[in-house]
Parts: C-alpha cells; sequence; structure tokens
C-alpha cells in the first residue's frame, strides 16, 4: 500500500457535521456477510515513505467471519494485549471472543485464543470490548444483551495464566439487571484494576460516570461510586495512568458538550474534576458519539499529558492536540489535527518522550479514511498527515499505542468478503 501526502480543503462547519451525522447513520450498514471465516492470523505488506523507515501493515480475521469489536493494551511498555469479539458465521447471532499478544510491538503474534461459552458482546465499534493486564493476570470487560435492545449489563472475564484460559468474573456496576456501557478499564502499577462505565442507576435520564477498583484481578470489585452524574450519553471514556501512579478519566461532559478531566492521587478512592480539556463552550443537544484520547508521560522530572478531543463548536469542528505540562490543570492552545478530523487517538514514544504519534479519521469527497501524523517536539508541530487505509475500505475507530522500539496503529476495515478485518501498522 503506498503512503501519500494530504491536501486539505477548507469545507463549512455545516457540511462538516452533515458529513459526520450521514458517517454514523450509514456506519452500522457497512457491515456484510462471509460464507467462511477466515482462519489465518497475519498477511504482511511492507511499504515505504520517502526516507522514513519501513512500515508494515497488516490485516486478520482472528477466525472470525466478521470482527464487531476490539482492543489493545500495553503492558510493561513491550507486551501487546489484543482482544477483538465477532461471529464465526455470517448466520451467527452470537459473538464469540478471540485473545491474542505480541511481544515485539505487534510485528508478531502468537497463535489466537477462543474464548467460547460466555455471554454474547453486544457493543461495536465506539463501544469496544475492552481489556486490561498485569503480569499474567488479565481483566476484558464487555456489555452483553438484555431483554431490551441495544442495552443491557457489564460482563467481565479474568484470566491468571497469561490468557491462555479464562472464567467469568463479576460486573464492576453490581447490577446484572440495568444498562451500562463505553466502559474502559486499566491496571495500575500496583496490579488494581479500575474501570469506569456510563449509568443511569437513579433512572433520572441521563448517563453518569461511574467507576469501581478490583484489588483481586477482577474477581471482585468494590461499591461503584459516582464520578460526575450528568455526562454525555454515548462517547466512549478514557483512562490513563502516570508514571506516579496517578489516575486520569477523559470524558465528554452534558452541558457544554466538552471534554473534561478527573484524577485520582489515591488509587481511585478519591477523585476531583481537574480541567475542561479544551473550553470550546460547545452546546448542543445530541451525542456525538466521539470521545477522546489520552497518554502521560514524564520527561525531565514534569508530567506531561498529551490528548486528542473532538468538537463540533461552530467555526471550531474537527480534532485537536493539546497537551498540559502541570498535570492537567491548564491546557495549551488547541492545535488542529486534519481538515475534517473525527474520531482518533494518540500515544507518546516509549523511550521519547518528545516523539508523539496521533490517527484519526478523516471524512473525503469519497468516504472516511485513515491518516497518520507524527511529532518529535512534543506536540509542538507535526508531519503532514498521510493516508493509511482508503475510503474504499470504510476504515473506523482507530487505536494507537507504543510499545518496544516504535507504535503500533490498530483499527477495522472493510474487506473483500465485505466483512470487517482488524487491520494495524507498525512503525518507529
Amino acid at each position: 500500500m503506498r503512503s501519500v501526502d494530504i491536501h486539505f480543503i477548507n469545507p463549512g462547519t455545516i457540511g462538516y457535521f452533515l458529513a459526520l451525522i450521514l458517517m454514523c447513520a450509514l456506519s452500522p450498514l457497512l457491515t456484510g456477510c462471509s460464507a467462511k471465516p477466515d482462519t489465518s492470523l497475519i498477511h504482511p505488506i511492507k511499504t515505504t515513505h520517502g526516507k522514513s523507515a519501513d512500515i508494515r501493515y497488516s490485516t486478520s480475521m482472528l477466525g472470525l467471519s466478521n470482527i464487531f469489536s476490539f482492543d489493545v493494551y500495553v503492558d510493561n511498555e513491550k507486551i501487546v494485549h489484543l482482544i477483538a469479539s465477532g461471529t464465526l458465521a455470517a448466520t451467527d447471532w452470537h459473538t464469540v471472543i478471540r485473545y491474542t499478544r505480541s511481544e515485539d510491538g505487534g510485528h508478531h503474534w502468537v497463535d489466537t485464543v477462543n474464548i467460547d461459552r460466555l455471554p454474547t458482546v453486544t457493543g461495536k465499534r465506539g463501544n469496544d470490548i475492552q481489556l486490561a493486564a498485569s503480569g499474567r493476570h488479565l481483566v476484558a470487560i464487555w456489555q452483553t444483551e438484555s431483554e431490551l435492545p441495544g442495552m443491557g449489563p457489564l460482563v467481565t472475564a479474568v484470566s491468571s495464566d497469561h490468557g491462555k484460559t479464562w472464567v467469568i468474573g463479576s460486573n464492576p456496576s453490581a447490577d446484572d439487571q440495568g444498562n451500562q456501557a463505553y466502559v474502559d478499564v486499566i491496571a495500575d502499577q500496583h496490579g488494581v484494576f479500575h474501570a469506569i462505565w456510563l449509568e443511569d442507576p437513579e433512572e433520572n435520564g441521563h448517563q453518569s460516570l461511574r467507576y469501581a477498583r478490583s484489588n483481586d484481578h477482577g474477581k471482585r470489585w468494590s461499591l461503584p461510586v459516582t464520578l460526575d452524574d450528568s455526562t454525555c450519553s454515548c462517547c466512549w471514556n478514557t483512562l490513563a495512568l502516570s508514571s506516579r501512579n496517578q489516575l486520569h478519566a477523559l470524558y465528554r461532559d452534558m452541558t457544554p458538550r466538552d471534554m473534561l478531566l478527573m484524577q485520582s492521587g489515591d488509587g481511585g478512592h478519591t477523585w476531583r474534576k481537574a480541567s475542561v480539556v479544551s473550553d470550546f463552550q460547545w452546546y448542543f443537544e445530541g451525542c456525538p458519539h466521539i470521545g477522546g484520547g489520552l497518554k502521560s508521560v514524564e520527561s525531565n522530572g514534569f508530567m506531561y499529558l498529551h490528548g486528542v478531543v473532538w468538537t463540533g463548536a461552530e467555526e471550531q469542528a474537527g480534532l485537536y492536540h493539546v497537551v498540559s505540562s502541570n498535570h492537567g490543570q491548564s491546557w495549551s492552545t488547541p492545535q488542529k489535527l486534519g481538515n475534517m478530523a473525527t474520531n482518533g487517538d494518540i500515544a507518546v514514544h516509549s523511550t521519547r518522550s518528545d516523539t508523539l504519534a496521533a490517527v484519526w479519521n478523516e471524512i473525503e469527497p469519497g468516504g472516511t479514511s485513515l491518516l497518520l501524523s507524527t511529532s518529535t517536539d512534543g506536540g509542538l508541530s507535526w508531519t503532514t498527515p498521510r493516508r493509511l487505509s482508503e475510503p474504499r475500505h470504510a476504515p473506523t475507530h482507530p487505536r494507537l499505542v507504543a510499545a518496544g522500539r516504535g507504535f503500533l496503529a490498530l483499527w477495522t476495515e472493510r474487506n473483500a468478503s465485505n466483512t470487517h478485518a482488524l487491520a494495524w501498522y507498525t512503525f518507529e
């Protein structure tokens, strides 16, 4: 696949938002059908961009016929854990789960583990299955079905042998009859697992941001607490951990629809609202279905937070990179990425704290593509975006992590069978 430079046209905000709404409306229709699952794991294609290092592009079905959801997690800055859900055949309604891992930054993966006979995963892209790891312990969390379409409680599966075998854990919400979604989970430096999600336990008509932690690797959870009692109802939430074991939660507020940062410095026992992550003052009666990306890095004794946030505010609509050098109390002037960018992610190099990478979906005349840009000066300047996947593949919801000596970008895209495959790039 060839990388190309992208030159942008400046459209109006209304056209931007109409294009975004159309993309969201059509996304459920992009899933096709295939008679037989592809059990192959890796199809590598090497390509170069100018004088840069080789970039490896790969796709896999992970033994599934159609991939609906996935998550990626890096443990100890080296081991990349990957979990995905999908169906084995076009006629299946019950999803199955696959797990694999890589110890070289995503260049090679072990054989997939089948996680079967568990409650079905109902969440799709944007409400993905989630995964966290601490040594040999792994915790997966997802939303399952209930009697009401599109609603259901959280389910957990835990492994204590590096993902070889899995058993059912407990619901961090403690309400197996309720409706919980848009979960994220992370493991801290002491092996404690932390989870946040959206729920309306008081049935007051809007979602709240909820939190719980597990000291026994997902078998049991603390009583859930409310971090914010009024949030946007259908945007994903993001947890990040600093090198000093501080927890950060990035989520979208109800009014205005800007991104907020919550923090805990005591292992999740207490939380506080730290800041608005770019105060766009976007007042909107609806849900954009777009969360944010957040990474923490320590450099020269200072703690930095790098984020990507999206807004639909008039004359400002787009995806932005922001950075905080004072523990999230204030943020830099937002720096726009792309032109008609939507959901994206950001990562910081494992050993070079000033080297960043960002990936995002870009709305183009032919559809939605996937773009990549990098920075070597802490985000002050960014390279001209290059395309990783073209609109004809309908790439969506990219994820980005740093592992080993480089970066790993992952997303789902439409394949020749008109179903969705997992795709990824490794680059330095």
